[in-house]
């Protein structure tokens, strides 16, 4: 009888290879970038198999949503080309026909997986267990920023010699990923894979540093509370917070994280240092305060939160409307902060279409007419002036012009609302339907900022306020805000039956806090803004308020709701000067 040798197995017998796997290379266009609240105007879809083209699927899509002006612009799509185009109930099912037993693959899959997910959802259709590859994903693991600078289609198309260039249209874009997707396929064969499995792995594998650091978790507690990386030095790498300090540190020494920055960060680190915290929310406001102070050059937000910008109503004898930096104590009439300059601009804008201020810097010098003084600036003098204090109006008229938007920016934002509504109207008659987005836009940033400076001035003027929250597990979490900085945070525990001696343990353990000459404001507006959305949440108990707390009754958060549908559903709001739309 002869003697059974073991054979070894070939590469096919480990997974499915790569060349015999049928491939649907996917690519939408799309109204926006949520699935939630925007639509497919087109899909562009090619299968492959063994490097050969087997078929083609691409469309324009009619989703019933308006195309916005700068989706047009960046991929030639107009309302026009959509009107008469199949409809999604028509294209879902088509596409999930000839995608049925095929390997899905997308150039940042989770935006197409995304939509088409949606677009099943809503017509009732359940979504097929498609195995999935994102060529940006993999194109991060094979290549360096020295031989590609981004991870954009165009870069990758440009870098593998691509046969077609992408241009923002569904179906051409879908040909340049298969291009790129068999070009990243010849790098990943000189590292040894070569299955459809390998290669789904390898884009989710940790890299080699993840695996070495493993040991920086040992010892990381449970609970809520703040980790900070460190290098050899001590130097502060990255900062972050976390419901379950252990589970959330663990994390960034395996696949789920894929961060190229923070794998590199992980490989400088040495140490993980934490700080445990009564609750999430003393451990989000922990690290705002942490990454402001040390400002780690892996953390990219709130490391400057004295870059805030704000819009103020100068302290002049002819006040104006200024970008500014600071937010103090001075008197004045503030709203924001803003994220950029060009926001604040856009709120100024719409402030100044309801409050009759000037606009210019120049300094302003007395002179007489008729039997009144009024003033004027250098710019008047040559005719280059239009403003109401060039000549026109004297100090006492001008004043009442600065009351008026005083009250707009701290009070009642309905004259804003009409003045903008109402110009919106006109342009929108007009068919000048861009011109009309921006004046939406200038009204929104108005609204959201003055609406924001409302409440966090609301908040910093409580010299204290104690709030309970339902636990995790039963229980309450406490909260101690004094002049809108956390002073303390504490945990109820669940088997506790009377209250009130944790209550006055927490408060009295509480930091003292005392507002600042000089400064508005005890906290930075992140945050005062973080509390105020746990203040927010499902169930929150008030146990003290020191004061009053209140925001206007005709104050811009009255217009929020508003202002958020009308970026869904472009109706512009015409109603009365001083009407507040609801």
């Amino acid at each position: 009888m002869p003697t059974m040798r073991s054979v070894q197995g070939s590469l096919d017998d480990l997974g499915t290879p790569l060349s015999e796997t049928t491939f649907v290379v996917v690519d939408l266009e799309t109204t926006g970038g949520s699935p939630a609240t925007c639509g497919i105007t087109e899909i562009g879809a090619v299968k492959v198999r063994g490097g050969e083209i087997i078929g083609e699927l691409g469309t324009l899509v009619d989703c019933g949503l308006p195309i916005p002006p700068h989706i047009t612009v960046l991929t030639g799509i107009t309302q026009a080309m959509v009107t008469g185009a199949p409809g999604v109930a028509e294209i879902v099912p088509t596409f999930l026909e000839f995608a049925r037993g095929c390997v899905l693959v997308a150039h940042n899959a989770p935006f197409d997986t995304g939509f088409l997910k949606a677009a099943c959802a809503r017509l009732g259709h359940p979504w097929p267990a498609f195995p999935v590859l994102d060529t940006v994903d993999l194109a991060r693991r094979v290549l360096t920023r020295e031989e590609v600078p981004d991870r954009k289609l165009a870069t990758l198309a440009r870098y593998f010699g691509a046969s077609v260039r992408p241009d923002h249209r569904a179906l051409t874009d879908a040909r340049a990923t298969v291009d790129v997707l068999y070009g990243l396929f010849e790098r990943l064969g000189s590292l040894g894979v070569t299955s459809l499995e390998e290669a789904r792995s390898f884009a989710r594998a940790p890299s080699p540093q993840q695996l070495t650091k493993r040991h920086l978790a040992d010892g990381v507690p449970s609970g809520p509370g703040v980790y900070l990386f460190e290098d050899h030095r001590g130097d502060i790498l990255y900062i972050g917070k976390s419901g379950d300090l252990r589970t959330r540190v663990r994390s960034y020494f395996t696949a789920a994280e894929t961060r190229k920055r923070i794998r590199e960060m992980v490989g400088i680190a040495e140490r993980v240092r934490t700080i445990p915290c009564a609750t999430g929310l003393e451990a989000e406001i922990r690290e705002l305060r942490l990454i402001a102070e040390h400002k780690p050059r892996y953390n990219r937000r709130s490391k400057f939160p004295e870059r805030a910008l704000w819009l103020k109503l100068t302290d002049e004898d002819f006040p104006r409307l200024s970008v500014v930096r600071e937010h103090r104590d001075d008197g004045c009439a503030y709203i924001g902060p803003f994220p950029s300059t060009r926001v604040a601009e856009e709120a100024r804008e719409a402030l100044r279409e309801a409050a009759l201020l000037r606009q210019c810097g120049q300094p302003l010098t007395p002179r007489r007419i008729g039997e009144g003084r009024a003033y004027s600036c250098a710019l008047a003098e040559l005719g280059r002036c239009g403003a109401p204090c060039e000549g026109r109006e004297d100090a006492e008229g001008y004043a009442r012009h600065v009351r008026a938007a005083r009250a707009m920016m701290s009070g009642d934002a309905g004259p804003v609302a009409a003045a903008v509504g109402a110009r919106i109207d006109r342009l929108a008659a007009e068919l000048r339907y861009e011109e009309a987005a921006v004046q939406r836009d200038r009204l929104a940033a108005f609204v959201r900022a003055a609406g924001r400076a409302q409440r966090l001035d609301a908040l910093a003027a409580l010299p204290q306020l104690v709030a309970a929250r339902p636990g995790f597990g039963g229980g309450w979490e406490l909260a101690v805000a004094r002049y809108g900085r956390l002073a303390g945070a504490a945990v109820i525990p669940p088997h506790a039956t009377v209250y009130g001696p944790y209550v006055q343990a927490c408060t009295a353990a509480a930091q003292t806090v005392l507002p600042e000459l000089g400064r508005r404001h005890a906290a930075t507006p992140a945050e005062m803004e973080c509390l105020l959305r746990w203040l927010d949440s499902p169930g929150v108990r008030l146990v003290l308020v020191d004061g009053v707390w209140s925001c206007p009754a005709g104050g811009a958060e009255g217009l929020r709701e508003w202002i958020e549908g009308a970026y869904q559903e472009p109706k512009p709001y015409a109603g009365r000067r001083g009407d507040a739309p609801v």
